[in-house]
């Protein structure tokens, strides 16, 4: 018989100091805040029902990576305004305070937020950057911020991106993402870029091993020198690519729900995380698109321990994990993990 499995009410994870390493901005939407901008912007065909259906998974819909992506399509045609952007950025950082995450790392595609109304992509960075530290100082939530390009878009619009972070690396962004559509379009035209991003000062994640192979996580570390891996869960698919990133030490940003809702896993009981765990990979716990999925990084640790197994012990080992890969300058990441590991003492076993 396997062992029983502790059950704890949802408040008890809630209470839990977090870091959420891999969150997107666009995916971190409040409904109550579109449905404002569908007020003030002529939106108003779209009821309350249907709306939601188009921007948050809900009932009796396909579990696939088509349908998961159709969300952002719904949500690029929200960000009309300065104003929205700012109040999108900030609220995630409210609700991320509201969960206890005491660090967090906004994900953001400044083609997506500029595509309503044709901003240009510095000013959206800066919308985005100022919204951040308003944000960070009135919730108390330290935030860092990491630009994305997806890779359906043209080798020279990541250039410019790229440039544009690179310009702000004081200001907040301290590292640099490719995400999208994994499994239609290859991601090997962005290498020279993201090398030089990364010589330039810029951490590197790739979404990888999540609607593709193995063989794109070995792409991902090896070739683009990525440290941390979005997703990554298909990395077992290959043994010696699972051997790689022992050897480098690479940081998985596994995301429990989202790899189901996406289609990833067939079923939340399947999930490999804890294979993962028992293969030395370094994992953690985060979110990925809170609002879409509509969860939040406790319901996940409740998940992790309730469906998946985790010890509470193992939990905090996945939070210290997350602090110490933390995209930040030496001194300031140690001093995150001794403050996260002096808050994280009460649970631990």
């Amino acid at each position: 018989m396997p062992p029983l499995r502790t059950k704890r009410p949802l408040k008890f994870y809630q209470t839990i100091p977090k870091i959420d390493l891999h969150r997107h901005l666009e995916g971190s939407v409040r409904l109550s805040t579109l449905l404002d901008v569908r007020r003030t912007e002529g939106f108003t065909h779209l009821g309350t029902d249907y709306l939601r259906s188009l921007v948050q998974i809900v009932e009796d819909e396909p579990y696939t990576f088509e349908n998961f992506l159709s969300k952002f399509s719904t949500l690029r045609y929200f960000f009309q305004s300065p104003e929205v952007i700012n109040r999108i950025t900030y609220e995630a950082i409210e609700d991320a305070a509201l969960d206890n995450i005491k660090y967090l790392e906004l994900i953001f595609t400044p083609v997506a937020l500029s595509k309503a109304e044709k901003y240009p992509l510095d000013e959206v960075m800066d919308w985005v950057i100022e919204a951040a530290k308003e944000g960070e100082r009135d919730n108390g939530v330290i935030t860092r911020l990491t630009p994305s390009i997806n890779r359906h878009e043209s080798l020279e619009l990541a250039e410019k991106v790229i440039q544009f972070a690179v310009d702000r690396k004081d200001k907040g962004i301290v590292g640099l993402d490719l995400a999208g559509n994994e499994a239609n379009f290859p991601a090997t035209k962005f290498i020279g870029v993201f090398k030089e991003a990364q010589k330039a000062g810029l951490a590197i994640r790739i979404h990888a091993g999540e609607w593709g192979g193995a063989s794109n996580v070995r792409e991902a570390i090896e070739d683009f020198g990525a440290t941390r891996i979005g997703h990554g869960v298909r990395i077992l698919e290959d043994p010696s690519v699972v051997d790689i990133a022992k050897e480098h030490g690479t940081i998985f940003e596994v995301c429990i729900t989202s790899n189901y809702q996406s289609g990833v896993v067939p079923q939340l009981k399947d999930h490999p995380l804890p294979v993962m765990l028992s293969k030395g990979l370094n994992t953690t716990l985060n979110t990925d698109d809170p609002s879409i999925s509509q969860i939040t990084l406790g319901y996940e640790y409740k998940l992790a321990c309730e469906e998946l197994g985790l010890s509470l012990s193992a939990l905090v080992r996945q939070i210290l994990t997350s602090a110490n890969a933390a995209f930040l300058p030496d001194a300031d990441r140690d001093k995150l993990v001794s403050e996260i590991d002096q808050l994280l003492s009460k649970y631990k076993g």
